[in-house]
């Protein structure tokens, strides 16, 4: 039987839009209280803390005041992500630097202030990656490098928590949100591709919060029929 999450304090990074904010109404749904950390403030009335996620520091810090708000946590979502796709020799280095900031950076640190908490409640971890994390592609040196790098973080994780903490790597393909909408035309998909309904790709992660105890779901892909980056 799938595990009951109501009442259960979630993090969830990038939860104002997007895959986050799906991810928020999924859980919302099913009872749980999530706690949104985001540059931008969440649409819906949900608890949330303002916060860079490049800024590591501030992002720690903010993890551990929510855990001592709401008495602790019992998962972590990273669903936050940017991107700015460019060559690599005209891409400003702040730029780079910010995109593996977010993505990979933002990422542990997100984890490493929960870390106790979940181990103490055997919680669960679900990381967002992308199917350019396995799969890369020209003008996405920085996007690559970061969702290469959350998936082997992610992998190293499960290895190490294996038994006190679930970990689950969540690929996703394109999605239908407003991730692409800044973006020169030919780095756009094309107005025909299908794209993956990020509530969806929020229903299979709800799927890994929800498993039972003696059952994690490792690893999960999650991406439209004709998904030009997978496999």
């Amino acid at each position: 039987m799938p595990v009951d999450i109501s009442q259960q304090t979630l993090i969830v990074t990038g939860g104002a839009s997007g895959l986050g904010a799906a991810v928020v109404d999924s859980v919302r749904a099913l009872g749980a209280r999530p706690v949104v950390l985001d540059r931008q403030t969440p649409a819906a009335d949900v608890d949330h803390v303002i916060v860079d996620l490049a800024d590591t520091a501030s992002t720690e810090s903010a993890v551990r005041a929510t855990a001592d708000r709401r008495g602790g946590i019992d998962a972590v979502v990273t669903a936050a992500g940017v991107d700015v796709p460019g060559p690599f020799c005209t891409t400003p280095t702040e730029t780079w630097e910010r995109i593996v900031a977010v993505n990979l950076l933002g990422t542990a640190a997100v984890v490493r202030a929960a870390l106790p908490h979940l181990v103490e409640r055997e919680g669960r971890i679900v990381t967002v990656a992308s199917t350019l994390g396995h799969h890369a592609v020209s003008d996405a040196t920085a996007y690559c490098a970061s969702k290469f790098g959350v998936v082997g973080f992610t992998r190293a994780l499960m290895a190490e928590l294996k038994g006190r903490v679930g970990v689950t790597l969540v690929t996703p393909g394109g999605m239908g949100t407003a991730f692409f909408d800044d973006r020169e035309t030919q780095y756009k998909p094309a107005p025909e591709t299908p794209l993956a309904d990020p509530m969806d790709v929020a229903a299979a992660i709800v799927f890994a919060l929800c498993q039972p105890p003696g059952c994690e779901v490792k690893e999960l892909v999650v991406a439209g029929p004709l998904e030009t980056s997978w496999p």
